[in-house]
């Protein structure tokens, strides 16, 4: 593993899934661990798609007192929970099980119609979770978006918005017949955590990464939003 420092980023680079998924649990673990051994709720903040899939599945048997630890997701697409494509069913197959069960859920989906619809009552439920939260897991595109903030998206103008109140915002991708309607987690939202990580994988998403950061136009590039701010801590995991 090596580590690079560039700005405010910490960049570690490994030579395989294996040893990051290792490093990550690790960092996650000690962060969830020390926020309920100071007396607190801890929080976390998890990614959808296939690249922390192994994570989940290990972080399910970390020892947690995990009914002291609130958890919702970075995004969710606006389709039935339990469905293919839902954060909340690869949550709940992957991360909340057994022992991990008792952590508290706050669903990005509900009942209503539209995700533009539910943005007040989703907002009023994410506000439950003390703030700043302890970890919040991001992934990211090859186009530039991270959770659901995706380039010239509907709404991804107000989401970006950190002087804004808003937690949570819908967001309608350009390709919205593929990608379908989205809530996301705002700017804010995201930058109101102790440690934002983006966990990435292959040559493509390292390529995003270094364009990524070597303009600002976050319309283009949402990620950069992220990546660009001196607020909050950001750690890049990446291996092959």
């Amino acid at each position: 593993m090596s580590k690079l420092s560039t700005g405010g980023i910490e960049e570690r680079f490994f030579k395989n899934r294996e040893e990051m998924t290792d490093a990550l649990l690790s960092e996650i673990t000690t962060r969830l661990t020390n926020a309920i051994g100071a007396g607190r709720r801890a929080s976390f903040i998890a990614s959808g798609g296939t690249t922390p899939i192994e994570l989940y599945a290990r972080l399910q048997s970390a020892d947690l007192d995990w009914s002291k630890l609130d958890l919702t997701f970075s995004d969710e697409r606006w389709v039935p929970p339990m469905t293919d494509g839902s954060n909340e069913k690869l949550i709940r197959t992957w991360l909340l099980q057994d022992g991990a069960a008792a952590a508290q859920l706050f669903p990005l989906k509900t009942a209503d119609a539209t995700a533009r619809d539910a943005e007040a009552r989703v907002h009023r439920a994410i506000s439950a979770i003390a703030r700043p939260f302890d970890v919040t897991l991001l992934g990211m595109g090859v186009d530039g978006h991270t959770a659901s903030l995706y380039p010239h998206a509907d709404g991804l103008a107000e989401a970006l918005d950190a002087d804004h109140p808003a937690l949570v915002r819908s967001i309608r991708p350009r390709n919205l017949a593929q990608a379908g309607e989205r809530m996301s987690l705002t700017l804010r939202a995201i930058l109101s955590s102790r440690l934002i990580v983006i966990l990435i994988r292959g040559k493509g998403k390292m390529t995003a990464l270094q364009k990524a950061m070597a303009a600002n136009d976050a319309m283009a590039m949402p990620v950069r939003a992220v990546l660009q701010q001196t607020t909050t801590p950001v750690q890049v995991f990446w291996a092959l």
